[in-house]
């Protein structure tokens, strides 16, 4: 188990292989950590799927409107919705995309992030300004390079559930 400094900023995701441990980047970007921190906690994250994975590059995921459909109708829309909340303004910063960064999902607008996110396989610099940066993966990531691959993919994992760290100690 990896030591984590600080809980209140640190999301646990559960996936079929096992957890993964991200690192929130608050002094970055405090108002896309707050609403991950929000919808973790609304359980809204929970069962939602990874609808665009991408190998070597990226895996997505977030949809809360269209990505827990088991019927797969919605899934086939997955990407194309967020929550009930406002969309985001940009938190842009100099940190690169490397391989186990957490970013922000959006349109071509760039204040249009909202739920969903993408976790790095690679590292995509050409990324770098244009999305925003969130979080790292601090344990967990051969369990991301594990995800199913398409877009979407036929079968795809989820995201069996997400919690803010702290909220996990203070049950156990």
């Amino acid at each position: 188990m990896v030591d984590i400094a600080d809980p209140e900023n640190a999301l646990s995701i559960k996936l079929k292989s096992g957890d993964v441990i991200i690192q929130l980047l608050p002094d970055v970007a405090p108002k896309h950590v707050e609403r991950i921190k929000d919808l973790a906690r609304r359980g809204e994250y929970d069962n939602v799927a990874f609808h665009r994975v991408i190998e070597g590059f990226m895996a997505q995921t977030g949809d809360v409107a269209n990505g827990d459909m088991e019927d797969g109708f919605n899934l086939r829309r997955a990407g194309t919705g967020g929550s009930s909340q406002p969309d985001l303004p940009a938190e842009f910063s100099k940190l690169p995309f490397d391989r186990g960064v957490a970013g922000m999902a959006r349109s071509q607008n760039p204040n249009s992030a909202n739920s969903q996110f993408f976790i790095m396989f690679e590292d995509g610099h050409f990324l770098n300004g244009q999305y925003t940066v969130w979080g790292r993966v601090i344990s967990g990531m051969e369990h991301v390079d594990a995800i199913t691959r398409g877009e979407p993919p036929a079968n795809p994992d989820r995201m069996i559930s997400v919690q803010v760290v702290a909220d996990q100690e203070a049950k156990a």
